[in-house]
């Protein structure tokens, strides 16, 4: 819907959906509810019709990037196969695919300034996505939850800098390059992985 005027419809969804193309281009720091506006070709008063502020659409994103990636990291995972360390591993490189296509990372995700908000949708998928992140990490042979909690960090931590290296042309932008860089997180979370179990 990027770039195109908004015409009819379900007005609400759209918003949603242009800011995850504001956000990919922008940045959370830039982002804006009178850029989504633009983007769309609406008044700048028509978004607030749906949210009340910038936070209120941010959240209703970060519900929706919640649910996405959870779904991303479920197939990649499944694709991995039966081995615990490959499917933990394969978050590394869907986190990498999801967050360069969308701009929606955990730094959206789990934005402070959506902390205080009511919205339940959004804490029912920022907890299904951190359930089965957890629930991979434990299958991956963790003796606690706390340590579960770790590699779950550790995990993202490295998908995070590859996906911000990425964003900040670090890495050559060439025809495949993302699932290149993906390949590397999971490269580097599978060794990871491996000194963790020493």
């Amino acid at each position: 819907m990027s770039g195109r005027a908004y015409h009819h419809g379900d007005l609400r969804a759209a918003l949603i959906e242009a800011s995850f193309g504001l956000l990919a281009e922008c940045g959370l720091q830039r982002f804006s509810v009178a850029a989504v506006a633009r983007r769309l070709g609406v008044s700048s008063a028509a978004p607030y019709r749906h949210f009340p502020d910038r936070d209120h659409l941010l959240g209703a994103v970060s519900a929706t990037a919640a649910h996405d990636l959870r779904a991303a990291i479920t197939a990649a995972a499944d694709a991995a196969g039966p081995d615990p360390a490959a499917r933990l591993a394969a978050v590394a490189g869907a986190y990498v695919r999801y967050v360069t296509r969308t701009g929606a990372g955990f730094h959206v995700i789990f934005a402070a300034e959506l902390a205080r908000l009511p919205g339940d949708a959004r804490r029912e998928q920022t907890r299904a996505l951190m359930t089965t992140l957890l629930d991979l990490a434990t299958a991956a042979g963790t003796a606690s939850y706390p340590e579960a909690v770790r590699l779950v960090e550790a995990t993202i931590a490295v998908a995070h800098g590859y996906t911000s290296l990425y964003a900040d042309g670090f890495f050559t932008r060439t025809a495949g390059a993302v699932d290149d860089i993906a390949a590397r997180a999971v490269q580097a979370a599978r060794a990871l992985l491996a000194s963790a179990r020493r």
